[in-house]
């Protein structure tokens, strides 16, 4: 043991019995133990301790010493004072090695978990959106003024007889097939799904509207579904190619892929099937996108309704929507809705009129309105909205008489020969409508007194004979002009409409017009495909002699004097040209 003491060093060098004189020989110095009291008794003898004083080295010592043991350390493997550097590199190693494992293995515990509970929600979030209470029944009530109940009365509306059907099918009751909704435009499909969706407050349904974006179409799903498509996923800050980094066809797939684990889940605890409306699907453009996703829409409700998971309903005012699933179809059905009977349009009718104005019309005013507008419910509704209800049904032909002139009027034979291709098609137009007016007055019953209207229509194969064109029929079904029923018969899109025809037809000189018009699109066409060829020969003066000779046609050419022979052989392999 050392103390330092003024500079110097007290070394102990151990502890002995020896005498005072012995000591003092080797010039050290006595140090006792504490005195005892002396009251107690005597404490055992005295230890002695030598102890040398040595000098405190300087730094020149210690910067030797040191120098020393650093060249130990670095000449063996280690020492015990300083651990080596490959000992610390390892250490180092070791350290980070086990931090950067607890880190990425808490950082893949977390990303797991979050991805399990990410789509454990979506499944949740899509499930709900087939609870009670769809925000479709909401809004249509807020637009209609029509409260929340689920009693008959309180809706303000005439039932159709295809209303027990649509209420089934909504339900769920109807399963193995997907249907298709098709009619003409204001009949009341919507109305219907919308009605008994509200019997049911939207339980297991889910309705949205198309459109011809496919980008928008997947957003309105999406909505409908209450999902995401991943785009509030955050993983995919971390992947190089994120889930929203696709098609929108693609992003439907995910979305209808999702659809069949929720109605999975829903069939096992429920026990009926799920049922989603695209309403308005005629909406969708009829090119190669729309193809391809009506294409996919049909191929889920064909497997879904084989199954009984999911019932699909479609709903469409054109024809071509029909006869693009009627491809591929297997077990659709087609409920076709029409004008209402001339009985429960009068009472549709008086029921709006009773709602609106607190007021019933007389049976000769309803007959007379039913006559003029027919039994399309929102003819009947604008009626029953105006106080003039009879000036009203005149203004409602007036704009489909005006929209048949604006899109479908034919120029006579002034016409130009730039608007040609438009004058064709609005030619083919008017002539079926000149055809179905015609037809009219060959029919034998026109008018029932219980059904009411009976409108002339014809085959589609006819019609496009009538109209020489196998392709216009469909431009003119899409724009409300005719309408070509599920049946495949054209006729006016209205009976406003074929009022109209009749007016139109019944101009004076109209079918003169009609064919001064036909004739000159005739001509253009003749001029186009007529080539004309000018002889200069016969410019500059000359004349031509033609006579027949053995083995041809001479042609011989006089010009100024001047006799040109051209010989032209004719065989029955080739034609020879000899120039003399």
């Amino acid at each position: 043991m050392g103390l330092i003491r003024g500079g110097c060093r007290l070394v102990s060098l151990g502890s002995s019995r020896y005498g005072a004189a012995t000591l003092a020989a080797q010039r050290g110095i006595w140090a006792q133990g504490p005195r005892i009291p002396n009251d107690r008794a005597a404490p055992p003898p005295t230890t002695l301790r030598r102890i040398h004083w040595m000098p405190e080295p300087g730094p020149r010592e210690e910067r030797r010493h040191y120098s020393k043991n650093k060249d130990k350390c670095d000449d063996d493997d280690g020492c015990h004072g300083e651990p080596s550097i490959w000992y610390k590199m390892v250490e180092s190693a070791a350290t980070s090695l086990a931090s950067i494992v607890v880190l990425g293995a808490g950082f893949a515990l977390a990303a797991y978990t979050y991805h399990k509970t990410y789509k454990y929600f979506v499944l949740e979030k899509m499930s709900n959106a087939f609870e009670p209470g769809d925000p479709v029944l909401v809004l249509a009530a807020i637009g209609k003024d029509l409260p929340l109940s689920k009693t008959a009365a309180a809706t303000h509306w005439i039932e159709r007889p295809e209303q027990s059907t649509v209420d089934q099918i909504v339900a769920g009751q109807e399963v193995g097939h997907y249907h298709l909704f098709i009619g003409e435009k204001g009949t009341g499909k919507s109305s219907m799904l919308l009605e008994a969706m509200r019997k049911i407050d939207g339980d297991g349904v889910a309705m949205f509207e198309a459109h011809a974006d496919l980008e928008i179409f997947r957003i309105r799903l999406g909505k409908a579904l209450d999902y995401e498509f991943h785009e509030d996923y955050m993983g995919s800050y971390f992947s190089e190619r994120g889930p929203r980094d696709t098609t929108a066809l693609l992003d439907i797939e995910r979305a209808l892929n999702k659809v069949e684990k929720v109605a999975l889940k829903r069939r096992a605890r429920v026990g009926r099937p799920l049922v989603i409306i695209i309403n308005q699907m005629h909406l969708i453009r009829d090119d190669e996108d729309g193809k391809d996703l009506i294409e996919l829409l049909q191929q889920r409700a064909e497997q879904w309704a084989a199954s009984n998971l999911v019932t699909m309903v479609f709903n469409s005012d054109d024809y071509w929507v029909y006869e693009r699933l009627k491809q591929l179809s297997t077990r659709m059905a087609v409920l076709t809705v029409v004008d209402l009977p001339k009985q429960q349009a009068i009472a549709a009718l008086k029921n709006y009129r009773r709602r609106y104005f607190a007021e019933v019309p007389s049976s000769a005013i309803l007959e007379e309105i039913y006559d003029k507008v027919g039994g399309r419910l929102n003819f009947l509704n604008r009626v029953a909205k105006s106080p003039d209800m009879l000036e009203t049904c005149e203004e409602i032909k007036r704009v489909e008489k005006t929209w048949f002139l604006n899109q479908c009027w034919i120029l006579g034979e002034e016409m130009d020969d730039d608007v040609m291709d438009q004058q064709k098609w609005a030619a083919a137009a008017v002539v079926l409508a000149t055809a179905l007016v015609d037809k009219e007055e060959e029919m034998e019953k026109t008018y029932d007194p219980k059904i009411g209207h009976i409108l002339p229509a014809f085959p589609l194969h006819i019609a496009q004979e009538i109209m020489t064109r196998a392709d216009f029929v469909r431009a003119l079904d899409r724009l409300n002009l005719f309408s070509i029923t599920s049946k495949a018969e054209v006729r006016a899109s209205s009976v406003p409409m074929h009022i109209a025809f009749k007016e139109i037809v019944a101009q004076p000189g109209f079918r003169e017009h009609l064919q001064a018009t036909i004739d000159r699109i005739a001509a253009i066409e003749s001029l186009g495909r007529t080539r004309e060829l000018v002889a200069k020969d016969l410019v500059w003066g000359g004349k031509y002699e033609i006579k027949k000779s053995y083995g041809g046609v001479e042609v011989s050419l006089k010009q100024e004097g001047k006799k040109r022979d051209i010989t032209i052989v004719e065989d029955d392999d080739d034609d020879e040209k000899k120039d003399d």
